[in-house]
C-alpha cells in the first residue's frame, strides 16, 4: 500500500486532517488540484469551539496572534441581532479573526512538521473500492493506493459525486450576496456612519426591510457585503463598484461613500446568486468518507463553516488511525457518521433560522421584535450561543452529565505542576486523567492511551477532546476504554 490514506483536497479541512492523522499514526497524502494556495479570501476567521481544538494542538497562539488560551468573546450576533454574551454562565464563543489565506499556511506547516506529505498541482480523477483497498487515479496518469480515502474538496466534491452519495437540500434561488474590498472614506473607530442607521459596527449584520448590509475590518482591506432577495445578472456579467453601491442604497436607502481598495493581491469583487443548505446522505460509503463542505454546505451566518468542517477532521482522523493500527473496535468508523451527521443537520437548522431573520418584509421585521424580546433572558442566549459555537453537542448518551460531550476547560496539578488541560491534549492521543489511583485498569491500554495522575475529575477523554467516561470509581472504565479503542493488549 502507497499510503494509509490519501485525502483530496489541501484546504483547511484537508490540512487538519492530514496533520491528525500523523498524530494517530497513520501515513496520508493530500492530492490539491491547485498548483500554489489561493490568494483571494475566503473564510475570514474561526468561530466556536473549534478555537479550543487548535488551542488543544497548539495552533491557538499562531492562527490568532494572541498569547494565552481562547478567551470568549462578550458580543455576537444571531441572525443580525445582537447577543450580549457578558452575563451567560458558560460563554463558549471564541472567535479568532484568521483569514483562510494565513490560516492554510499555519495548517500546512503544522502537518508538514509532523511528516505529511502533500502534493500540489495534482487532481483526483477517479477511485475503486475494492473492499480492502482503495485505488486512487489522477489527472498526471498515477494510480495510488490506500486504505481509505477521504474528500475534503468542497461543496461540488468529486469524490462525493464519484462514490455516488446523495447531497440533498435546499436552493435559496432568489438571495444574491455581492462583496468587495473598497475603501470606506467615513468609517472610523465608532463605526460606520449612515444617516437614518447610526453608526454601523463592523461585522455585524445589519438587516432592514429590503435586505441586509455588512461591512467588516479585515487584516489587509475593508469588505462591504449586501444581501437581497431577487433577480442578479447572469454569471458572466462581473460585479462592478456600481453596481455594489446601487445595491447597499436599496438597503439602506442613503448613499454610503466608497472606492474600490488598491492591495497587492487580487481584490475580492464577487456576486453569488442563490444559497445551498446540503448535507450529503453518508458522511461513509465503504472505504470512502467525506468530511468539510464536500460532506455539508449552508449559508455562512455565524462562521459555522470551518467550526463544523476542522471538527469533522478531529472527529474522523483518530479512527481512520485506529483502523490503520489495527485496534479500531467493530463499528468506530461507522460512528463518524451516526456522530457528525447529527450535528451537521443541527447547523442547517440554526443557519437556516438566521437566514429566516434576515429576510426582508415587515413580517419578519415582526418576528425579530418578538426574538428581541426572548433574548433578554439569559437562558435563551445561553442556548442560542451553546447551538451556534457548537457546545451542545453530545455524541453519546450517559448517566453522567460530561460524557459525550466536549471536556471542560481546566487545569490539572500534576506532579509537574498546574497543566491545562489543552496542553496535555497536543499528543493527540487518547487521555485518562486519573485523581483516584485508577491507572492500573488502563495497562492493557498503555500503548494508545495516555495516563496522567493529578487533580480533578476521573475522566477518559478521546482523541477530538470528547469524554468517553467520568466517574468516581473504575466502574464501567474497561467498557469505555474497550468500546472506544480496542481490546487490551495481552
Amino acid at each position: 500500500m502507497d499510503f494509509d490514506v490519501v485525502i483530496a483536497g489541501g484546504g483547511p479541512n484537508g490540512l487538519m486532517l492530514t496533520a491528525e492523522l500523523r498524530l494517530a499514526g497513520a501515513r496520508p497524502l493530500v492530492l490539491e488540484r491547485l498548483p500554489e494556495r489561493a490568494t483571494v479570501p475566503k473564510a475570514n476567521g474561526l468561530a466556536g469551539v473549534v478555537a479550543r481544538l487548535m488551542d488543544a494542538r497548539g495552533l491557538y497562539e499562531k492562527v490568532s496572534g494572541r498569547s494565552g488560551p481562547p478567551a470568549p468573546t462578550p458580543f455576537y450576533m444571531f441572525g443580525g441581532l445582537r447577543l450580549d454574551l457578558r452575563d451567560v454562565p458558560d460563554n463558549p464563543m471564541h472567535t479568532v479573526l484568521v483569514p483562510q489565506t494565513r490560516l492554510e499556511p499555519i495548517l500546512e506547516e503544522h502537518a508538514l512538521g509532523l511528516g505529511a506529505e502533500i502534493r500540489r498541482g495534482v487532481t483526483l480523477t477517479g477511485f475503486v473500492d475494492h473492499g480492502t483497498h482503495v485505488t486512487v487515479s489522477t489527472d498526471d496518469g498515477s494510480e495510488i493506493t490506500a486504505a481509505y480515502l477521504v474528500g475534503c474538496d468542497g461543496g461540488r466534491s468529486t469524490v462525493r459525486k464519484l462514490a455516488g452519495i446523495d447531497f440533498p437540500g435546499v436552493t435559496d434561488d432568489d438571495v444574491v450576496t455581492r462583496t468587495a474590498n473598497v475603501v470606506l472614506p467615513t468609517a472610523g473607530p465608532g463605526g460606520l456612519p449612515v444617516p437614518g442607521h447610526g453608526d454601523i459596527q463592523p461585522f455585524f449584520f445589519h438587516r432592514t426591510t429590503t435586505g441586509v448590509f455588512v461591512w467588516a475590518r479585515l487584516e489587509d482591506a475593508l469588505t462591504v457585503t449586501t444581501m437581497e432577495w431577487g433577480d442578479a445578472p447572469g454569471e458572466d456579467v462581473p460585479l462592478t463598484l456600481d453596481e455594489l453601491a446601487d445595491s447597499v442604497k436599496r438597503v439602506l436607502g442613503v448613499d454610503v461613500p466608497m472606492e474600490l481598495a488598491v492591495l497587492d493581491r487580487p481584490l475580492v469583487m464577487r456576486r453569488n446568486a442563490g444559497n445551498n443548505t446540503r448535507i450529503a446522505s453518508q458522511f461513509r460509503r465503504g472505504r470512502v468518507f467525506l468530511a468539510g463542505d464536500a460532506a455539508h454546505v449552508h449559508a455562512g451566518i455565524g462562521g459555522p463553516g470551518l467550526n463544523m468542517g476542522l471538527q469533522d477532521a478531529a472527529n474522523l482522523a483518530w479512527k481512520l488511525g485506529a483502523a490503520v493500527q489495527g485496534w479500531a473496535p467493530a463499528g468506530l468508523l461507522d460512528t463518524y457518521h451516526s456522530e457528525r451527521h447529527p450535528v451537521a443537520s443541527r447547523v442547517a437548522m440554526q443557519t437556516q433560522s438566521q437566514s429566516a431573520l434576515l429576510a426582508p418584509g415587515t413580517k419578519v421585521t415582526a418576528l425579530r421584535t418578538l426574538f428581541e424580546e426572548l433574548l433578554e433572558s439569559v437562558d435563551v442566549r445561553q442556548h442560542i450561543v451553546d447551538t451556534m459555537s457548537g457546545n451542545d453537542t453530545r455524541y453519546f448518551e450517559s448517566d453522567h452529565p460530561l460524557v459525550g460531550r466536549l471536556a471542560p476547560e481546566m487545569s490539572v496539578t500534576t506532579t509537574d505542576g498546574v497543566v491545562r488541560l489543552a496542553e496535555l491534549r497536543r499528543t493527540g492521543r487518547p487521555l485518562l486523567l486519573d485523581p483516584s489511583g485508577l491507572g492500573a485498569v488502563a495497562d492493557g491500554w498503555r500503548d494508545r492511551v495516555d495516563v496522567v495522575s493529578g487533580d480533578g475529575p476521573a475522566l477518559l477523554i478521546r482523541p477530538d477532546g470528547f469524554v468517553a467516561w467520568a466517574g468516581d470509581s473504575a466502574d464501567g472504565l474497561v467498557d469505555a476504554l474497550t468500546r472506544w479503542f480496542g481490546a487490551p493488549t495481552a
